[in-house]
């Protein structure tokens, strides 16, 4: 694995939505429709319910928000990013069960 990629301190990153948004260039709006829609998913802090969302959740984003601007649909861009992200998620699915 690359020196310069922690991937223990990538899997702990939680970011609010309005974080996501700032980096991401997608407004906070669109972001929720997209939690709503099942494309995205976050979790909520136990303190104040804030929503937080993972490492792979925030490249999800990126990547459609990339797709979409190539002009595919919303639809053909989830696919995409799904497709590219199935290494990743089996990383920090694995990630995880060694934690437990």
């Amino acid at each position: 694995m690359d020196e310069l990629f922690d991937l223990q301190l990538v899997s702990k990153l939680r970011l609010c939505i309005g974080e996501v948004s700032d980096i991401t260039e997608i407004n906070q709006r669109k972001l929720r429709y997209w939690e709503e829609k099942g494309i995205i998913t976050s979790s909520t802090t136990k303190c104040g319910g804030n929503k937080l969302f993972d490492y792979v959740n925030i490249k999800k984003v990126t990547l459609i928000k990339e797709y979409l601007e190539e002009g595919f649909t919303l639809q053909a861009s989830v696919k995409k990013a799904e497709t590219r992200l199935v290494s990743t998620i089996e990383v920090f699915d694995k990630l995880q069960k060694e934690k437990v």
